[in-house]
């Protein structure tokens, strides 16, 4: 009875972060679906749906790369609510302003912008937070990065099918005023769970560093960690793509092939079942898979052949099949990648240096909006499709032809550990 009490007491901590972590990830997957079409049905413009991604995702990416000493003055805690708050607030006011006809598309890229700056300091902050929670409940780092990652999975799963039965059944409006709510929702649960302990600890006194040097100490630490920079680098494009897809180059596809929202739903559905179930097995099986060889085939699975499914494709079934496919190997990439960054970077650096890494690895996607939508309205989906994927490709390559990319695998010393 003691040890069942004890065991859950170390473990709220995790929990905690993990529930504010699933609940803001499904109004957020939710309205990654609905913003684009709310955009491309009321604009008819794919370019102005890839503006829309830019608007939120530059501001995201910007506060990432700068937030970092932000996060460490006030606290991961701290920044958590007060941003989920305010990114709550700033979604609300989109549906809010619709209703009563005074959504303008300029006001509608500055309530993405503000939305999307609040959230780049919002998630580095949580970021930060996991390793205290996660010595806490004394589980190994691996298992706490994939199960990390499987919430943000499980959230698409359930929150893009979701999304497009609201979006058909109701409005696109509503999906991104659900959105809103969850943010709300995941402040409350992370100021009743989540204990203020859980952040780490500074080596120096808040005023000793100025605020550049304390951004400049973090690139200079990457910078000299070359498996890092990599890591980053390549997510970078990764992430352009990605979004690219995501944001214009599926719901355009959609809208063209199928012309119904709820495909969008079954797809990233499918997608996400996969790869919650790929990421499961990398969370309980990871520390024992070769790191480099499972990240470099996890990407090489996942990644090119689904854009060359939907420039071939007339039907919803083969790109049903290559999603489920994509979506078992990607779900193996982020609980590695998790587990490097954490063992590389020390804790009192990780703000900084992981808001860094995020930001320089995120730093493509709103651009792939922009990039996609130009590509879809100067060559045409298919050439679109067919480009993106084959430079997809090359860049799964490198994790095989580089030799700083053995440092991800584990010395002899942490495999005995692992062994034991």
């Amino acid at each position: 009875m003691t040890t069942v009490h004890l065991s859950t007491r170390s473990r709220r901590g995790l929990l905690g972060l993990l529930s504010a972590e699933a609940v803001s990830l499904l109004g957020t997957r939710m309205s990654m679906l609905a913003v684009p079409w709310f955009v491309l049905i009321t604009t008819g413009s794919a370019t102005r749906t890839g503006l829309a991604a830019f608007a939120e995702l530059a501001p995201y990416v910007l506060m990432q790369a700068v937030g970092g000493p932000i996060v460490d003055k006030f606290g991961a805690r701290t920044i958590s609510i007060v941003t989920d708050i305010m990114a709550g607030i700033g979604l609300l006011a989109v549906p809010l302003l619709f209703a009563t006809d005074k959504l303008s598309f300029a006001l509608l890229l500055g309530l993405l912008a503000v939305t999307g700056f609040v959230r780049g300091a919002g998630d580095t902050a949580r970021r930060v937070l996991l390793p205290g929670v996660q010595e806490t409940a004394q589980i190994p780092m691996e298992r706490a990065t994939g199960i990390y990652d499987g919430v943000n999975r499980a959230a698409g799963m359930i929150g893009a099918p979701l999304a497009g039965v609201l979006i058909a059944v109701f409005s696109a409006p509503l999906v991104i005023a659900i959105d809103a709510l969850t943010f709300i929702a995941a402040a409350v649960i992370v100021v009743t769970n989540v204990p203020k302990s859980a952040e780490p600890e500074r080596e120096v006194d808040e005023g000793q560093l100025a605020y550049v040097e304390q951004l400049r100490e973090a690139w200079r630490f990457i910078r000299g960690d070359r498996l890092l920079m990599g890591i980053a680098v390549m997510v970078f494009v990764t992430n352009l793509f990605d979004m690219g897809m995501t944001s214009v180059l599926m719901p355009v596809w959609v809208e063209d092939r199928i012309g119904s929202p709820v495909a969008l739903g079954v797809i990233a559905a499918l997608f996400g079942v996969a790869a919650v179930l790929g990421n499961v097995g990398a969370a309980w099986l990871g520390n024992r898979l070769p790191r480099r060889l499972t990240y470099g085939w996890g990407f090489l699975i996942g990644g090119a052949p689904r854009y060359f499914v939907l420039a071939i494709a007339m039907t919803l079934s083969p790109v049903l099949v290559v999603m489920v496919a994509a979506g078992l190997a990607v779900g193996v990439i982020n609980p590695i990648l998790g587990a490097v960054e954490y063992e590389r970077v020390p804790r009192p650096l990780q703000a900084r240096v992981l808001g860094a890494i995020g930001a320089l690895a995120w730093a493509g996607m709103p651009l792939g909006g922009l990039v996609a939508g130009a590509l879809v309205t100067t060559a045409g989906l298919a050439a679109a499709l067919w480009i993106i994927g084959a430079a997809y490709f090359v860049t799964t390559l490198v994790p095989f032809v580089f030799p700083a990319w053995r440092g991800m695998d584990r010395d002899a010393r942490t495999e005995a550990a692992n062994a034991s």
